[in-house]
């Protein structure tokens, strides 16, 4: 009997471990949203393939946030094989902040039709908002982060037509 409960307890880790696995933090900070230390856990879903890389950028939340060379911290990472993908930044101190990710499909580095991007908050855009270079209202995209990791979920979106939405 003793040993068809050990047989159904490492059956029930199997099956968590690969869910523990899958939101470990990845990038160079990944240590401290391990810890708990202060910094920010994105978590990205919604790819639309599993290639290229993510980029992840915080912004002071003011009224410079996605202004080209304004952010503050960046990482990028490859793309996972599979699952939402937590990326690690570190932040300085507690404060408010934004965070843009985007998808580089073909990881060529430049910001392609076919890339994919996200921001806090996952705010409705439209393409004429890329193309008009309008923002979305501050008080919907920045959070605040404290003396611990905040995490930060991010659903990507893809030009579809006319349209920039998730492909979930």
């Amino acid at each position: 009997m003793s040993k068809i409960i050990l047989a159904g307890m490492l059956a029930a880790g199997a099956l968590i471990a690969p869910v523990a696995a899958q939101g470990a933090a990845l990038g160079p900070a990944a240590a401290l949203c391990n810890s708990n230390a202060t910094a920010v856990q994105v978590d990205v879903r919604g790819f639309k393939a599993r290639t290229g890389t993510v980029r992840v950028q915080i912004y002071s939340a003011n009224s410079s946030y996605l202004e080209k060379r304004k952010w503050i911290e960046r990482v990028d990472v490859p793309v996972s094989r599979a699952g939402t993908m937590s990326v690690c930044v570190p932040v300085k101190q507690p404060g408010n902040y934004v965070v843009s990710v985007r998808h580089d499909m073909n990881g060529n580095g430049k910001s392609d039709r076919s890339d994919g991007a996200g921001l806090s908050g996952n705010p409705d855009m439209k393409v004429s908002d890329f193309i008009f270079k309008r923002k979305p209202k501050l008080a919907t995209v920045s959070f605040a982060v404290g003396g611990s990791t905040k995490r930060v979920p991010i659903v990507l979106n893809y030009v579809n037509g006319l349209s920039f939405d998730p492909v979930e």
